[in-house]
């Protein structure tokens, strides 16, 4: 595993994971996991949703790239990974990115497959994101 993965700054998202994940068993699957490279035979990164889809059908996918790993193509294929699953599921009608206005290499990876501005949020670790949704069909 990366040391970036492990890193104290990266704990809290294991931590609320894991505690969602024994609050509510069944949210398991949908939740954030590894991005694996099998060819380094390392972990790179993580990836994943935010939760099952909600009672509208929408669910939020977030990555995550070690910096030494980064502009390789691993987010991409997380993304894209994340969307295939998420419109093979006939549950889910919206997915949703949240990305800080300074990540312009998250916001250039994300609108190209279709994602529209839709609102911003207040997050208390990561500040001000631009909420970005797409339909599914």
């Amino acid at each position: 595993m990366s040391e970036w993965l492990a890193a104290p700054e990266n704990s809290g998202v294991w931590r609320m994971r894991l505690e969602q994940a024994r609050n509510d068993p069944g949210s398991e699957a949908w939740t954030t996991g590894i991005v694996w490279d099998p060819v380094r035979g390392k972990a790179v990164g993580r990836a994943g949703f935010h939760a099952p889809p909600d009672a509208e059908g929408m669910v939020e996918i977030g990555y995550a790239i070690d910096p030494e790993f980064r502009r390789q193509g691993y987010a991409r294929a997380a993304l894209e990974s994340l969307l295939a699953r998420a419109k093979a599921d006939p549950s889910v009608r919206r997915i949703r990115v949240s990305i800080s206005p300074d990540n312009l290499a998250s916001r250039n990876l994300a609108l190209p497959y279709g994602f529209e501005q839709v609102g911003e949020q207040w997050d208390e670790e990561d500040g001000l994101e631009i909420v970005y949704e797409l339909a599914c069909p």
